[in-house]
């Protein structure tokens, strides 16, 4: 069994006002033995992060203290290079381990963001993939890192009130088409429309999702047996008939 949770942020006046009340809630899942934790995208005042290990200080000791992996969301990265969106992810020995980039920037994004071009699997409490926000609208992003190896999927986000349903309808689609559970935190503003979620399948016959979504800001964990999906996920590839 492995404990996975998420996290639902609201507005904040600065940066660092933000990460102390959300540290907040780490603690308390981390004192409930949570292990990996997801963060929504660009959930901070200021979204452009020069130096993430200085951002994210607070975190990183959490994460070390809990032996806990952390999302802290997805931000603009900007180098000389280029400007990506990237996911950080924090280790339990309270390091960085490794980054996701976002590969399929959002509307106003594509001016000036650099796709990602790799979907990558971390390892830490369990396998796991990061699909930032706009890739979950496309099957290919979580069927490749399912297929990569991945046990469960976790996806910031930042979805508009107005894109909510649709929203819901893509995560719950990802989860089923591939046989994975799926976690996605958003920001609940004025603006952004909340309902994080934590995506789990039934089987009885069929497969079936079950849904627990978030109200306000707020964390949640949820224990797992991800070696359950296994038998259903190989079932469903396997039925997979080759076409063009």
């Amino acid at each position: 069994m492995v404990k996975l949770g998420l996290v639902q942020t609201a507005s904040y006046s600065s940066n660092q006002n933000g990460i102390s009340k959300i540290s907040e809630i780490l603690k308390k899942l981390g004192k409930q033995e949570t292990e990996i934790v997801c963060l929504p995208e660009q959930w901070l005042k200021n979204n452009e992060i020069k130096d993430f290990d200085l951002e994210f200080s607070d975190f990183k000791k959490i994460a070390k203290e809990f032996s806990m992996t952390i999302i802290p969301g997805a931000f603009y990265e900007i180098t000389k290079k280029k400007t990506s969106i990237i996911a950080p992810i924090i280790g339990p020995k309270g390091e960085i381990i490794g980054k996701q980039e976002k590969i399929h920037p959002f509307d106003y994004e594509r001016d000036t963001v650099k796709p990602g071009q790799e979907t990558k699997i971390f390892n830490t409490a369990c396998k796991f993939g990061v699909i930032i926000c706009y890739d979950m609208v496309f099957p290919n992003v979580a069927n490749i890192m399912t297929k990569k190896g991945a046990q469960v999927l976790f996806s910031p986000s930042r979805i508009v009130k107005r894109g909510i349903k649709p929203w819901q309808m893509y995560v719950q689609v990802r989860s089923l088409e591939n046989r994975i559970p799926i976690l996605a935190a958003n920001v609940e503003n004025y603006r952004f429309g909340g309902n994080s979620m934590i995506v789990d399948l039934i089987e009885n016959n069929i497969v079936t999702t079950k849904i627990t979504k978030l109200a306000k800001q707020k964390g949640i964990a949820k224990k797992f047996n991800l070696g359950k999906y296994e038998k259903s996920r190989k079932k469903r590839f396997s039925d997979l008939n080759n076409f063009h």
